[in-house]
């Protein structure tokens, strides 16, 4: 793909295309709702701060992702199915897992969420579970909880303003903890008067693609103490892992390198004792 300005109007568009099918699928949310009630075991979500809050001395909080593929990695491994990788996950010590919900572009869906769930619980396991969508509306926040959801994302940049207030309020609503995903100083200041109590730092900006790493830890250091910081993208290797822990982020998000692995539980024990490495970022 080309670099510049010809890469961000490449990912513009895409990113286009995603939220024009939200919207085609709000249509027929309701009988999916339907069909996630009718699965649900209705126990209450679980508390999210605290397993991601990094007390000073303590490791960084891993969150490990399932999804199938994506725009920018392509396909990735489906050796496991969601319900099994997410064990696997939780098994190996993630503090949460974080299953993307959308089929188009990700190769998810509620179902996924939904099995996770049913699977983590059947074992006895307590691992919270994040739902990432590209979520604009309240009834998508519904489908979450009756997936069994824990938390659900919520990104500055597809829902500005007053509605991320309106999907923050309905989130905890239902029991969700929102975790509001931003990408530099204006958004976290969106997520801040928002209310947030868990901000995510993408350090991939989503309107070019591109990385910045500096970026990243710059706004996660201007995250209140009192907020949990979470570290979004980019994070693939032992040493990545190390220097986000040596820094102010209670936990960091990993998704394509786990998810290029048939079974991924040798290589998060590996970023699990990278997490271990680096001073504690500052939690409240």
């Amino acid at each position: 793909m080309a670099r510049g300005g010809q890469e961000a109007r490449v990912f513009v568009s895409v990113l286009a295309r995603i939220l024009a099918g939200k919207d085609a699928e709000l249509e027929g949310l309701e009988a999916k709702l339907g069909e996630l009630r009718e699965r649900a075991q209705d126990a209450a979500p679980r508390n999210v701060s605290t397993v991601l809050t990094r007390p000073s001395g303590e490791p960084l909080r891993l969150i490990a992702e399932v999804k199938f593929k994506s725009p920018s990695a392509g396909a990735l491994s489906t050796a496991m199915d969601a319900p099994s990788r997410a064990v696997a996950y939780a098994r190996a010590g993630a503090a949460m897992v974080s299953v993307l919900c959308d089929g188009p572009f990700f190769g998810g869906a509620w179902s996924d969420l939904a099995g996770a769930r049913a699977r983590l619980d059947s074992e006895g396991l307590t691992t919270r579970l994040l739902a990432k969508e590209f979520i604009v509306d309240p009834r998508q926040l519904a489908c979450a909880r009756a997936a069994g959801a824990d938390a659900a994302l919520l990104i500055v940049r597809i829902v500005p303003g007053a509605r991320l207030a309106e999907l923050v309020a309905a989130a905890r609503a239902l029991g969700l903890e929102p975790l509001v995903e931003v990408v530099d100083e204006a958004e976290l200041d969106a997520a801040l008067r928002a209310g947030a109590s868990v901000i995510g730092v993408n350090a991939r900006d989503l309107d070019t693609l591109q990385m910045d790493a500096d970026r990243a830890a710059r706004v996660l250091a201007a995250i209140p103490r009192d907020r949990v910081a979470l570290h979004l993208s980019g994070v693939k290797t032992e040493d990545a892992v190390a220097r986000v822990a040596a820094g102010r982020a209670d936990g960091a998000l990993m998704g394509e390198a786990l998810m290029r692995e048939a079974d991924p539980t040798a290589l998060l024990g590996r970023f699990l004792r990278a997490a271990s490495g680096g001073p504690p970022g500052i939690s409240s």
